[in-house]
């Protein structure tokens, strides 16, 4: 058996215990997991091993499942592309990613266009990745034919989107493909049905007269009641169908929370994620015509974080996700300074652990916490919690080492996703990714890229 052994001071398996000295004894073959200790090895007791990494005081934890990624190819490489983006990942410590069925052209929304991203993807993933299918107004009949490919879940839009190719749906449409989720679930077939949560009910306000390159003509235009307006009728719907999983991506409004935890407490079966940007800032902070900023639903104010952090803390928030929605440069209108026009996306795949990070230490949060909120729920969300998400015996060998009390400042030069647009450029975190590993297989090491041969695989 081709042997990888590391060990530290600190290894945390899972969110049920605190970090703790341990070794891992990996198969390099397999890419498995075969042994977990409680103490640390001397390199001598494993002599015969092929690799032996002596990881001190840094953390070695479960690489992150980031369950909310945009990449956009084919069709849109130039916005972000598979090799960028799973390089981007690797230099973050995620090891396992899974793409949403837009902004590619064409969008995830048939088996064949399923096919065509997955040659688009072959062979150039440093990650593994797996893929959501979308919901929109004229794929109803693809919906099973895409879980039978398998697709890790479905997205849907209840705004319009920003790309023709992936228009929005209305409430009849939502329960028409429920009703197909409920009978794959009688089947024994599990999937989750997910919700770009705003609807426009008549109440979003102009932005007359208002400054496109003030912040808070564009909060104006984006208020918190359009995400209430659709998390409202999301939880009807899901009632009706109680089988089926209902999941809110990006939360950003904190008026939804009441509702969310009534729901919870009745036994709706309902998830709910946020994202670093809503954790990590807040409008007041945004300077003038600062289009990096910009994403729908967008950075609301730091009482707003606040509570969003309290419901995290709570359990009624989820998980974090990256939402890592790059564009090329020309289209954040950022020489404009133009909230209005720009694309909303932000860019930020690579500094999960460090964004998050910074904020949950200055909050009381622990490590545990942080491999709860990308890890561990994330891996259990997408079916992935027997091989993703914790170090134990027969799961993927998966791991980020790194270094939670060491800083680094973001510069353009350390960024690998494509176009090198970001809010966080220039903010000085804590959180350093020292390695990465992808099933047994180091990706990363000390700022560099260790392999020139992709790894990654494909999950279906």
């Amino acid at each position: 058996m081709s042997r990888l052994v590391i060990t530290s001071n600190r290894v945390l398996r899972s969110p049920a215990a605190p970090a703790a000295p341990g070794t891992i004894i990996v198969d390099k073959t397999s890419g498995t997991i075969v042994q977990v200790l409680d103490t640390v090895q001397s390199r001598q007791d494993f002599s015969e091993a092929d690799e032996v990494v002596e990881a001190g005081d840094n953390v070695v934890m479960p690489g992150v499942v980031d369950a909310h990624v945009h990449i956009n190819e084919p069709g849109r490489t130039d916005w972000e592309g598979f090799t960028t983006a799973t390089k981007a990942a690797a230099a973050g410590g995620v090891t396992t990613l899974i793409d949403m069925p837009l902004n590619s052209i064409p969008p995830t929304t048939t088996v064949s266009n399923l096919h065509e991203k997955l040659n688009a993807a072959r062979e150039k993933i440093s990650v593994d990745v797996g893929f959501y299918g979308g919901v929109i107004p004229s794929n109803l009949n693809d919906l099973i034919p895409l879980v039978k490919e398998g697709v890790k879940g479905f997205k849907c839009f209840m705004i319009e989107s920003g790309v023709d190719e992936f228009p929005c749906v209305n409430k009849q449409q939502i329960e028409d493909a429920m009703k197909k989720f409920q009978e794959l679930q009688r089947e024994g077939k599990d999937t989750v049905f997910m919700f770009h949560a705003e609807m426009d009910c008549g109440d979003v306000p102009k932005p007359d007269g208002m400054d496109p390159k003030a912040y808070n003509t564009f909060l104006h235009q984006r208020p918190q009641v359009l995400e209430t307006n659709a998390i409202r009728t999301i939880i009807e719907v899901a009632k009706e169908h109680p089988e089926v999983r209902c999941h809110i991506v990006h939360l950003s409004a904190s008026d939804a929370l009441p509702m969310i935890r009534q729901a919870k407490a009745e036994g709706v079966q309902l998830t709910v994620e946020t994202c670093p940007h809503y954790l990590s800032l807040n409008s007041e902070i945004v300077p003038e015509g600062a289009t990096e900023y910009k994403c729908c639903p967008p950075i609301r104010e730091d009482e707003n974080r606040d509570k969003l952090w309290e419901a995290l803390k709570e359990g009624t928030i989820d998980y974090v996700v990256s939402d890592h929605s790059p564009c090329v440069v020309e289209l954040k209108l950022m020489d404009e300074g133009d909230f209005l026009g720009a694309w909303g996306g932000i860019g930020g795949l690579q500094f999960g652990i460090p964004v998050v990070w910074t904020e949950a230490r200055r909050r009381g949060c622990t490590i545990q916490d942080l491999t709860k909120w990308q890890s561990f729920n994330t891996a259990r969300q997408v079916g992935l919690g027997d091989t993703k998400g914790s170090i134990k015996e027969g799961a993927d060998a998966d791991f980020v080492i790194w270094n939670p009390d060491e800083t680094f400042v973001v510069t353009e030069d350390i960024i690998e996703f494509k176009n090198k647009v970001t809010p966080y450029m220039g903010r000085t975190l804590h959180g350093v990714v020292k390695e990465t590993f992808v099933r047994g297989k180091k990706v990363w090491s000390q700022g560099n890229f260790t392999t020139e041969t992709p790894v990654g695989k494909l999950l279906l």
